[in-house]
């Protein structure tokens, strides 16, 4: 694959969303599917994460974050699209 046919997803999720397993069943989500980036909790409540890779297996991960973990509770998911990094492995910042 070439960096022309990455993409980058820059994501914040809303709702409860800490302390449900969400950053894990991320990880494990994007791992699964070969997607790039990684995943953190922020001090507003929030999960911010980044995924890099083929444009539909990104998408897919997009998709997921609106359900998440068995746990969490959804409000809302912002999604900007930035330019690749060249993101490798995925794992959880904090």
């Amino acid at each position: 694959m070439s960096e022309d046919d990455r993409v980058r997803a820059h994501v914040f999720v809303s709702g409860r969303v800490q302390g449900v397993y969400y950053r894990a069943n991320t990880r494990d989500a994007a791992r699964e599917r070969g997607v790039d980036g990684w995943v953190q909790n922020l001090d507003d409540g929030r999960v911010e994460a980044v995924f890099e890779g083929p444009r539909a297996t990104v998408e897919s991960m997009v998709e997921w974050c609106h359900d998440g973990s068995p746990r969490a509770r959804v409000d809302d998911v912002s999604v900007e699209y930035e330019e690749p990094t060249g993101a490798d492995g995925f794992r959880i910042r904090r």
